[in-house]
């Protein structure tokens, strides 16, 4: 019987969870809420269509460790490290002072100081479900304040367990001094670090071994074991399952298999997190929401404005600029799902009467509810307050582009920004870098850089770096609403400058062109340009007929990889190049097998019936070498045959006859 009712709740859910979302679709509601109200609707309260909630309750904390699985598993440990700022002094500024003030709240509403120090627990927590979903959706996780968020909600989640620990102190049910509690925090943090020191030897051999099996079912068991079973060994010593889950997906993000655990994990994910925002909806009572208006609405709309505004100082001491602030205030102004998890706690301890549970508990939903909305209206927010109240904020007068001309602004000095700005540097091309992150125009100006602290989508910022006199901007930022403002400023200021964007988005290439760019490089589509060059190498295309490809598929904005049906493919030069005999060119580098070998010995066209038409040495080329011509290290040999009588010509040069056709000889 019980798993009659079991499956019956299940297909209400899913059926119910798949109408909401449809409608939702149509009235362009984010996802999170539709779940959110889904859980309204059906649950004990709504229309009771699931009066146990209990089964749902175990599936949604699947949900959230499976969430955090696949966040560890899209980091890295060095990513890791570089949030330690946003981590240990933006976390402990947040927490900390949210706190303080829920606390001073609770005690001038009458409140006792144990269940004040209580709700100030439960307030200081943020979704890390809900905010890191409504990135990750929006692509903007990599961006600088979707990195700071992320550090301050780690350390949130590292908060759980003392303060959990706490509630039965705070309830007078356990009597401890704080050097016992310091104790005990510390011995678990330390069994921690065994257990993820002993995973991290491990996983790597895992993983090969598992691999090596080729049969799809291990590696999504050995995914889901590894991160089920750190969950475990976390909540076992008192940490949270989530907290375990991160770290299963951070040891596997350094091995080689990530990107297929993704893949493989992902489907379960999206299923367990969307029970999740279901059962947080189950929970609220209804009709107790409904008799207590004032009070629920009037403590969700404290508790969005104190957080916002400390999250905001928190970015401000991390020194972030304006606009990541407010970015990040209105990101974590709700209250999170670990919270739940704390009020339940304190319920059983008598820390929570019904009456305050459910005021709380509904603004807490509403809270949630909430953050889809405030994360579209952040950046309209931050325009706002950067066009009327903020000056810009620029690097020293001496160290901008003041004196230059004719020069490269380089917006954005990440990965991107630092391999263009080397590159020019090497070309002796004068340039200029914006940059944000005051860590980074830290850095650059140690090793020598032109770099200006500053917010591009500001015109007082370009005009400093000298806008006006540049001949060249290339944006390579990762947040898209600045990305947007700052090429509009740039354009406007500077008609005739030539603008080239980095996006990852495929749906911004022609807003930004009507913006005023350029050149708009989609990641997306240059990583299959570079996959179908290489291919079109492998099989000895012309270079030039390649190119012309190439400067097909990224005409018109990519206009023939976003609507295929509208261009006519892949050329006839592509297609007779690959029907056809070819040229092509091999190196021979040092230490090469043929090295100091004459043609007449290597015999390569009775071998491989490839032809050997040129040799060119020491930059001189030599038609129709003679039989007696030996062959010296960098000497580049142009071979003419079909394709399998050149892969064998290749495999002979390069020493590897009958391998199969590997290319590495070949000369760029």
């Amino acid at each position: 019987m019980e798993l009659e009712n079991l499956l019956r709740d299940s297909v209400v859910l899913l059926a119910s969870a798949v109408a909401v979302l449809l409608i939702a679709a149509r009235l362009r509601v984010p996802p999170v809420v539709a779940l959110l109200l889904t859980g309204l609707l059906i649950g004990p309260s709504g229309f009771g269509w699931i009066a146990d909630t209990e089964e749902v309750e175990v599936f949604a904390e699947i949900g959230v460790v499976l969430l955090l699985f696949v966040i560890g598993l899209e980091l890295s440990l060095d990513r890791l490290r570089e949030l330690r700022r946003p981590f240990l002094l933006g976390g402990s500024v947040q927490a900390s002072v949210t706190a303080v003030l829920a606390i001073g709240a609770s005690l001038a509403l009458g409140f006792a100081v144990s269940q004040a120090i209580f709700f100030g627990f439960v307030i200081a927590l943020s979704s890390t479900a809900i905010v890191l979903k409504l990135y990750g959706d929006r692509r903007e996780t990599d961006t600088p304040h979707g990195r700071t968020v992320l550090g301050i909600l780690l350390f949130q989640d590292f908060l759980i367990v003392p303060m959990i620990v706490l509630v039965p102190v705070l309830a007078g049910e356990v009597g401890a001094s704080p050097t016992d509690l310091l104790l005990r925090f510390v011995g678990s943090l330390v069994a921690i670090i065994a257990i993820v020191v002993v995973a991290r030897r491990i996983a790597p051999s895992l993983f090969d071994r598992i691999a090596r099996t080729r049969v799809r079912e291990t590696f999504v068991l050995g995914s889901l074991g590894l991160c089920l079973g750190l969950a475990w060994a976390t909540h076992a010593l008192g940490f949270s399952l989530a907290l375990g889950a991160f770290v299963a997906g951070l040891l596997v993000s350094e091995t080689e298999y990530s990107h297929q655990a993704i893949a493989d994990v992902a489907p379960f994910r999206d299923l367990f997190a969307s029970v999740f925002f279901i059962s947080i909806g189950m929970l609220v009572d209804l009709r107790f929401a409904v008799s207590h208006p004032v009070a629920i609405l009037g403590l969700a709309a404290a508790i969005v404005a104190v957080k916002s505004l400390v999250a905001g100082g928190a970015v401000a001491a991390v020194g972030q600029p304006a606009r990541s602030r407010i970015l990040v205030g209105f990101s974590l102004a709700q209250v999170g799902e670990f919270s739940f998890l704390l009020m339940e706690v304190g319920r059983a301890h008598g820390l929570l009467e019904t009456g305050a549970y459910q005021v709380l508990l509904s603004s807490v939903v509403l809270t949630m509810i909430a953050t889809p909305l405030l994360l579209l209206l952040g950046p309209a927010a931050a325009g706002v307050w950067i066009r009327f109240w903020r000056t810009p904020a620029v690097g020293d007068p001496d160290e901008t582009a003041a004196a230059i001309q004719d020069h490269v602004i380089v917006v954005g000095f990440g990965a991107g920004g630092r391999l263009l700005a080397q590159v020019l540097r090497e070309a002796r091309i004068p340039y200029v870098i914006v940059e944000l992150n005051s860590e980074t125009v830290k850095r650059g100006r140690r090793k020598g850089e032109r770099v200006v602290y500053g917010d591009a989508t500001r015109r007082g910022v370009l005009e400093h770096v000298g806008i006006d006199r540049a001949r060249l901007v290339v944006f390579a930022i990762s947040d898209p609403d600045a990305l947007r403002r700052a090429v509009r400023s740039a354009r406007d200021l500077n008609p005739a400058v030539e603008i080239v964007v980095r996006t990852r988005r495929i749906t911004e290439i022609e807003l930004l062109q009507t913006l005023g760019a350029n050149e708009v490089v989609a990641e997306e589509f240059e990583t299959a340009i570079e996959i179908f060059t290489l291919v079109l190498h492998r099989y000895h295309v012309p270079r030039n007929v390649v190119r012309a490809q190439i400067r097909l598929l990224r005409g018109e904005g990519y206009q023939l990889l976003r609507s295929p049906d509208r261009g006519k493919g892949v050329s006839e030069a592509v297609l007779d190049a690959l029907a056809a005999g070819t040229t092509d060119i091999f190196r021979l580098e040092p230490g090469s097998p043929v090295a100091g070998r004459s043609l007449r010995d290597l015999d390569l066209r009775r071998r491989t019936g490839a032809t050997v038409l040129a040799i060119v040495h020491d930059a001189e080329p030599h038609s129709n070498p003679a039989a007696d011509t030996v062959l010296e290290a960098g000497d580049d040999l142009v071979l003419v045959g079909s394709h399998a009588e050149i892969d064998r010509a290749v495999d002979l040069l390069g020493g590897r006859e009958g391998n199969g056709g590997a290319d590495g000889g070949m000369a760029p």
